[in-house]
C-alpha cells in the first residue's frame, strides 16, 4: 500500500495518533485509559508510518532503539515501586508531591511515573515487533 495519498496522509495521522496517545496516558488516572492503551496507540501510529514510508524512515524518526525505550520504561516502573520502600510504606504504594510551578500547585505522583513506564514498555516492545514484521515482509 504505497499510494501517494497514503504516503502524504501518514505523517499527519502518525502525529495525531502520538498526540492522542499522550492524552490517553494522562487521563488514565481518573477515567479509562492509561499507559498500556496509550502505548498501543503510539506504536500503531508508528506502524502506519512504517507501512507508508518504510522501516528506515521510522528508525530515523526514533532517537533510540525501540527495545532500549522498553528497557527504560521497565526501569522507570521499577523505580516508581521502589520509591515507596524508601518512605517505609508497602511496595507500589502511591506517593504524592505538590510542587509549585509558576505559582500553580502541580500534583505529581509515583503512580504517574509507573504509568509512563508502562507506556514506554508497551510502545517500545510493540514498535520493535511491528518494525521486525515490516522488515520481514519486504524481503
Amino acid at each position: 500500500m504505497h499510494t501517494l495519498i497514503f504516503r502524504t496522509v501518514a505523517p499527519f495521522l502518525t502525529a495525531l495518533m502520538l498526540l492522542f496517545s499522550v492524552f490517553v496516558l494522562l487521563r488514565g488516572h481518573n477515567e479509562p485509559g492509561g499507559g498500556f492503551i496509550g502505548g498501543l496507540i503510539a506504536a500503531s501510529g508508528l506502524a502506519i508510518y512504517g507501512i507508508a514510508l518504510g522501516v528506515a524512515a521510522v528508525r530515523r524518526a526514533l532517537f533510540f532503539h525501540p527495545l532500549s525505550i522498553a528497557g527504560f520504561g521497565l526501569l522507570l516502573s521499577t523505580v516508581s515501586g521502589l520509591l515507596s520502600i524508601l518512605f517505609a510504606v508497602p511496595f507500589m504504594t502511591g506517593l504524592w508531591v505538590y510542587p509549585n510551578l509558576f505559582g500553580l500547585e502541580v500534583p505529581l505522583s509515583s503512580v504517574m511515573l509507573f504509568d509512563v513506564g508502562v507506556y514506554l514498555v508497551v510502545f517500545g516492545a510493540i514498535t520493535s515487533i511491528a518494525l521486525t514484521l515490516e522488515e520481514k515482509e519486504v524481503e
